[in-house]
């Protein structure tokens, strides 16, 4: 989901993501009317001053659909914007390091083990997480340790498949895919 321009047709943006990868939704004077993310797949809202999600759709209906329903609302009376700084949602971890889990995961044994297992193959890849560990499918906020670059991420796309490394493709502006080959040690292993 691109938080740049908003389509000329729409009255929102979405802002830049936090540690949970929950978008603010933003008018035209940069007024919040609440949050909007992603997990399994579907898409929720929360509406500015409220800890209510609601759950919209899947997909893409989900993903135009969540903002929507915020202006929606807005548009119906049912929201009071709020400046972003008063909109933000409580963190799982304002200060330090993010916890281990995302806050919806369960903290069972095996969610906890693959959660390390997970966290030393990123240092080993050179990403440093800025939220708990949401799972293979579900987005995460992740900062690229080559150049600073912060954005959404998802575990299954960064992983080793059949035993195949990832791509070496990071994001727009990296160092290039040689580069990468030559810093990170198991690429040289393969």
């Amino acid at each position: 989901m691109s938080t740049t321009d908003p389509t000329p047709s729409r009255r929102h943006r979405l802002g830049e993501p936090d540690a949970e990868c929950r978008y603010p939704v933003l008018l035209a004077d940069d007024k919040c009317i609440g949050h909007v993310f992603r997990w399994h797949g579907a898409w929720f809202a929360i509406a500015a001053g409220s800890d209510t999600e609601t759950r919209i759709g899947d997909g893409r209906l989900g993903r135009d659909g969540a903002p929507q329903h915020l202006v929606d609302a807005f548009d119906a009376g049912r929201i009071s914007p709020l400046p972003l700084a008063d909109c933000s949602l409580a963190a799982a971890a304002p200060d330090g390091p993010p916890p281990l889990l995302h806050p919806r995961m369960p903290a069972t044994d095996s969610n906890i083990k693959h959660a390390h297992e997970v966290l030393a193959k990123l240092a080993e890849y050179r990403w440093t997480p800025l939220g708990g560990y949401p799972g293979s499918d579900n987005p995460w906020l992740l900062e690229c340790q080559f150049d600073g670059w912060t954005g959404v991420k998802y575990w299954s796309h960064l992983r080793e498949r059949r035993n195949r490394l990832p791509s070496p493709y990071r994001h727009p502006g990296c160092i290039s895919a040689d580069e990468v080959r030559a810093r990170i040690a198991a690429y040289q292993k393969k």
